[in-house]
């Protein structure tokens, strides 16, 4: 690849949980920002193809590939295949983002935890964030970002419910300290983005679809209202980009100012 190639070349980046809510916003506004995108999903397929179609119609490339990031004995034979992927579809053989967003939830009530709801939690947020890494690393260009999804539950308390669910957030964040020091000589940043409360479906949707909890929520933030995923979205496609190449190990909160 010559060196005009490597100036006109389109930056690749992949999401994971892009076929939905935050992840769906943070590949689109990445895909807005001239990014080609690879999406992951672990279920609902038409959504992730939605996605795709999307993306493309911006003229940008777009490929969606199944992942379930909470079985990380997967993740070699998915790092071969988005090596593929990037030379089939791409005609790269080099990512340059990686948006690590996938989750779920479980209510983790302090005194009515269940060990099988920590250990999913666990399994998908940290062993899943730290070995998807670990696995897509020797494919991350030099001077390439990482996002990893924290939450703004990190530093502040909400119902105990979240109490796992946090933790293992706040377990991301040290990580990602430690990952921006450690790939620092490459030139690859690292950092967090930590969302407040978002109107999603997270959760089976018990913010969006509660107008007075929105509401009381709406209370604690200095914006005035909840977050919308495109809220999200564009902080991630920021965080991403050339202008961001001086900051690193940082949580980044998009939460419009909850309890301040």
């Amino acid at each position: 690849m010559t060196t005009q190639q490597l100036e006109t070349t389109p930056k690749t980046a992949l999401v994971t949980g892009g076929n939905r809510g935050l992840g769906r916003s943070s590949a689109l506004h990445l895909a807005g920002t001239g990014v080609d995108v690879i999406l992951t999903y672990r279920s609902h397929p038409e959504e992730a193809e939605a996605v795709v179609a999307q993306i493309r119609d911006t003229g940008r490339r777009a490929v969606a590939l199944q992942l379930d990031t909470g079985r990380p004995e997967t993740f070699g034979a998915f790092a071969d295949t988005v090596r593929e992927t990037l030379a089939a579809t791409f005609d790269r053989d080099r990512l340059d983002i990686l948006v690590n967003n996938a989750g779920h939830s479980a209510q983790t009530k302090i005194g009515d935890t269940r060990l099988e709801d920590v250990r999913t939690l666990l399994d998908v947020h940290v062993v899943g964030t730290v070995m998807l890494t670990e696995a897509l690393l020797p494919l991350l260009a030099d001077g390439g970002r990482i996002v990893n999804t924290s939450s703004g539950l990190a530093r502040f308390t909400g119902d105990d419910g979240s109490s796992v669910y946090a933790a293992t957030k706040g377990a991301v964040e040290v990580y990602t300290r430690y990952l921006a020091k450690a790939l620092g000589p490459r030139r690859i940043t690292a950092n967090t983005i930590a969302p407040g409360v978002v109107a999603t479906d997270f959760g089976g949707g018990r913010v969006r679809d509660n107008a007075p909890a929105r509401d009381q929520l709406s209370t604690l933030i200095a914006m005035g209202r909840v977050g919308e995923p495109d809220d999200i979205g564009p902080a991630v496609a920021s965080i991403a980009s050339d202008a961001m190449g001086w900051v690193t190990g940082q949580r980044i909160e998009a939460s419009g100012g909850m309890i301040l």
